[in-house]
């Protein structure tokens, strides 16, 4: 081997110990995944909606496998019946046997439960992903569905353009739910490695001040944050159901709560007047959870809903993770 060919095959072997160092870290065995016992924060309310959050998650990793199987361990619990997906759904390539190596096989439990998710797209996705059936897109790469008080706008934040826009304007024009809720790729807020984006943020939050969007959900940023709110908007950033940017954060004071040691998934609840939360790390830790609640149904100064913590009333015994 010549010289020239040896130092080929060191890097090469050294970008593979990165990709499975990068979707390994931190690993752990199947004992460790269910040694922490289900506990649920959400008040399980009769007639309340419930869903859960993943983002950035379509890698085919262990850890993605991990988080799949902890979703499923909670709605054996708490019965959320749809998930939300903030984009980069597929990482690589899109061949069906992608699809059901990134998506089929580590949710093949939830899915067999009936449980429905809504895709958004990110910048690592294929828009031909809005055909695949169990996206529930139905070919669009923006939509809006209800859930009982609650208002869903799915947005393509890739390709703002001003078709979508006009899209936007009139379909929160028409919704009348007390909880609007936004939900797409890139964050307006963060204080992790991409940062704000700046100019989808000028596009963006007029149309949410001017109709009263209560909660925006992102991704892109492989942590979790929770902002403090902007505007009497919450925002949250959570993509890290699969891929992971170790200590990424950078302390800020919009930084309400911030997680970047582990996978995590996100789990809400909702009636008319709150909605709660609890972010669930790959090894079962609670790492945020809280109540936000709506004063004024139906209209009224929105920065009077201010979230409520409580963590130590019914997180699980704590894991070696450290949290912002």
């Amino acid at each position: 081997m010549s010289k020239k060919q040896a130092l080929f095959a060191v890097a090469i072997a050294g970008f593979f110990a990165f990709q499975a160092a990068r979707h390994s870290l931190p690993a752990a065995s199947q004992e460790r995944i269910d040694a922490l016992p289900v506990a649920i924060c959400l008040p399980r309310a009769d007639n309340s909606v419930r869903f859960a959050i993943i983002g950035d998650n379509g890698n085919g990793s262990r850890p993605q496998y991990e988080i799949a199987q902890q979703m499923e361990r909670y709605r054996q619990d708490l019965h959320f019946d749809f998930v939300l997906m903030m984009g980069d759904n597929l990482y690589g390539g899109k061949s069906p046997s992608d699809y059901k190596r990134k998506f089929e096989e580590p949710y093949r439990s939830l899915l067999a439960g009936g449980v429905k998710f809504y895709a958004s797209l990110g910048n690592h996705d294929d828009p031909n992903e809005r055909f695949y059936k169990p996206f529930n897109m139905s070919g669009r790469r923006y939509y809006s569905f209800q859930r009982g008080d609650a208002t869903f706008f799915v947005l393509d934040s890739t390709y703002m353009d001003v078709t979508q826009l006009d899209w936007l304007d009139q379909e929160l024009s028409k919704a009348k739910t007390p909880w609007k809720i936004c939900y797409f790729h890139h964050p307006l807020y963060s204080n992790a490695r991409h940062g704000p984006d700046l100019d989808l943020r000028a596009r963006l939050e007029p149309l949410f001040h001017k109709y009263g969007v209560n909660v925006v959900l992102s991704g892109h940023e492989h942590v979790y944050e929770r902002l403090v709110p902007q505007h009497g908007i919450f925002y949250f950033v959570l993509g890290n159901s699969g891929e992971l940017r170790y200590g990424d954060l950078r302390s800020s004071p919009l930084m309400a709560k911030g997680f970047d040691t582990d996978q995590t998934f996100g789990m809400f609840e909702l009636s008319a007047k709150e909605l709660a939360f609890q972010i669930v790390s790959r090894v079962g830790q609670t790492v945020d959870t809280g109540v936000l609640k709506l004063d004024h149904v139906g209209g009224g100064d929105r920065s009077a809903a201010e979230p409520t913590l409580n963590i130590p009333a019914c997180t699980a015994p704590a894991s070696p993770a450290s949290s912002h």
